[in-house]
């Protein structure tokens, strides 16, 4: 049996957002975020609300941000913003997760995210993440990052906007190797941890930090 073509397979579509425009909502805003399973830096949401038409011939290179390389969400990113694409951004600080728990903390950078945007959304479409006690409809996708087309753009604003962090944070925790591995669990990472210990931005609470139990 021949094999789909993979890019075909992962390239989202309008479908979700073409319906809900059918029933009168006109500000859908796809959302998703970075960041969550790192063991530094801040987990970031991005809301996107597209425009209504397809006049946007790159929209048909966007992807689910982990399948596309760096070079390419850069692009991507950069498209969106020369195109006047509305993207609201929310950033919660490795503290705030500590403090709350990451599912906790996504909710509420994606809450944020919202609230940048400039004006509030009739509906909101989440890969699969459930906003509690928002009065806004919402409808959550399982792989809506790799389906959706905005939930597609949200995940690159957001992993965009996140790397450019973690490549600042580069800067002020220069042994760690932040801009390459943008604080997830590598093995480079882990070796770090253990030769330096654990920086102010590390995420105490996760397992491989928690256990240093120390701060350079």
């Amino acid at each position: 049996m021949k094999k789909a073509n993979s890019s075909r397979k992962v390239q989202p579509g309008r479908s979700e957002e073409a319906a809900l425009r059918a029933e009168g909502y006109l500000r859908i805003a796809g959302l998703d975020e970075a960041g969550r399973g790192a063991l530094a830096g801040p987990v970031v949401a991005a809301a996107v609300i597209l425009p209504p038409s397809d006049g946007l011939d790159w929209l048909d290179r966007v992807r689910d941000s982990k399948l596309l390389a760096e070079e390419e969400r850069e692009q991507i990113f950069s498209l969106m913003q020369q195109a006047g694409i509305e993207i609201g951004i929310g950033v919660i600080s490795s503290q705030v997760i500590d403090d709350i728990n990451i599912l906790n903390a996504t909710r509420q950078a994606m809450k944020l995210a919202l609230l940048r945007l400039n004006y509030p959304p009739d509906f909101v479409l989440t890969d699969a993440v459930y906003l509690r006690g928002m009065s806004i409809p919402q409808k959550g996708i399982i792989k809506g990052d790799r389906d959706v087309l905005s939930i597609a753009c949200a995940s690159v604003a957001a992993k965009v906007t996140r790397d450019r962090i973690m490549a600042e944070l580069d800067h002020t925790y220069p042994c760690y190797g932040f801009c390459r591995h943008k604080g997830y669990g590598t093995r480079e990472h882990l070796k770090c941890l253990q030769q330096y210990g654990a920086s102010e931005i590390h995420r105490f609470t996760f397992a491989p930090v928690r256990e240093l139990n120390r701060l350079i």
